[in-house]
């Protein structure tokens, strides 16, 4: 019987400890770069954040919004004739030549592969005139985008002092970025050739810098999107990159590294992320969630759209929401047209606004219709005008009468 006991108490401990470790938290990874971010890319939330909103220079990381704003304004078979700035930019560079005609396709494999400042000067001109005009779209983008922190003056990252960004808005620009096949396409591309043009006879051979895409490097990550490094003196170190697993995709930015263990640091990070968050969908676009009832009509609430909130692994919670209160039988609207928003709320503190549409057409019906081809609408007019002249008329004569007396 002692021994019995002694091995049931063995057998629970054993348990208890496998359970523990499977419901238990990863502690938070540490980074050596001064700004960080791991982003939830479907729903924009927070999973680890140092100094996000603190502004650093991010050298080329800068050049994912070059790549965004290229691929949301060119097509990738766009001939851009180089002009005569770009082979004089500082930095890395494939050397390209003025006159020369090369595709945006070609160009952005330049920009993104081994970060070349000339291909990133070549299509801010294509685009937009000038740097200066280029610099300004940045900007433009930026704030649409929801960064607070961000300043651009250049499309490459190279040193500026009023040039600066933060991890936060950085994981902004690549959760967009990230989003876009073309970009997946060209970034997670090991090596590749630009053919030869009118201004070189020779095949230009380009690398991809990014580690956790190569297959051969203990930083290699099954799942990455892409990445972009940066690197100046002054910037030091800056690293943003996009992986999905299971269908949920995580942005890690970087920015002021100076002991260079961005790549280490990244992978750290995603694994933190997959493993302990997970993303979960509380309505699909169309589901009924309610409905509204008042007297004869009833009026099916479905989401406007799909909503996603991030979970713990370990949590058993739930969303709440409350459907606002409100009169819907005195307005017109279409199935599909949103009605209400509410927000949602998830541990303690609000994941987004549920937006609300109906499920069916709803429409007012005015009393009456005057439309020309309508007989009874004008046998009404026939009678209705004569008598609003009678009523007038009969009132001015009141009113005189009462003044003779």
């Amino acid at each position: 019987m002692k021994k019995f006991l002694t091995i049931l108490l063995s057998s629970i401990i054993i348990f208890s400890n496998i359970n523990l470790k499977v419901l238990a938290k990863e502690p938070e990874p540490t980074v050596s770069a001064e700004g960080a971010v791991l982003m939830d890319a479907a729903t924009g939330e927070i999973l680890y954040s140092k100094n996000m909103n603190a502004a650093f220079p991010p050298a080329s990381t800068t050049k994912i919004m070059t790549a965004l704003l290229t691929l949301e304004k060119c097509n990738l078979d766009d001939i851009v004739t180089v002009g005569k700035n770009p082979p004089f930019a500082d930095g890395s560079k494939i050397y390209i030549f003025e006159g020369e005609q090369l595709t945006v396709r070609d160009l952005l494999y330049g920009l993104l592969l081994p970060s070349a400042n000339d291909c990133a000067e070549a299509l801010a001109e294509h685009i937009s005139g000038s740097m200066d005009e280029f610099a300004k779209l940045m900007n433009k983008r930026a704030k649409e985008l929801g960064c607070e922190n961000t300043n651009f003056v250049n499309p490459s990252g190279l040193y500026n002092e009023n040039h600066k960004t933060s991890a936060k808005d950085l994981a902004l620009i690549m959760r967009q970025l990230s989003s876009m096949p073309e970009y997946k396409t060209i970034a997670t591309t090991l090596a590749t050739k630009i053919a030869p043009t009118n201004k070189n006879k020779e095949e230009r051979p380009l690398w991809n810098e990014n580690k956790l895409i190569q297959k051969n490097s203990r930083y290699y990550y099954d799942g990455i999107i892409g990445g972009k490094t940066g690197y100046t003196v002054q910037s030091e170190h800056s690293y943003v990159a996009a992986a999905t697993r299971n269908g949920q995709r995580l942005i890690v930015a970087l920015v002021h590294d100076k002991n260079k263990t961005f790549f280490e640091d990244s992978v750290n990070l995603f694994n933190y992320g997959f493993n302990n968050y997970k993303l979960e969908k509380l309505f699909s676009k169309g589901d009924e969630i309610s409905s509204y009832k008042s007297e004869n009509l009833t009026i099916p609430l479905i989401a406007g759209e799909d909503f996603y909130y991030v979970k713990e692994k370990n949590s058993n919670e739930v969303p709440t929401y409350t459907i606002p209160q409100t009169n819907l039988s005195d307005r017109s609207f279409k199935t599909g047209d949103i009605l209400l928003e509410t927000p949602v709320t998830f541990s303690n503190k609000q994941v987004g606004n549920l937006k609300i549409a109906s499920g069916i057409d709803h429409e007012i019906k005015p009393v009456f219709s005057f439309k020309s081809d309508s007989k009874v609408n004008n046998n009404l007019l026939y009678f209705a005008v004569p008598g609003i002249a009678i009523i007038l008329l009969m009132a001015v004569f009141i009113k005189r009468y009462k003044r003779v007396r």
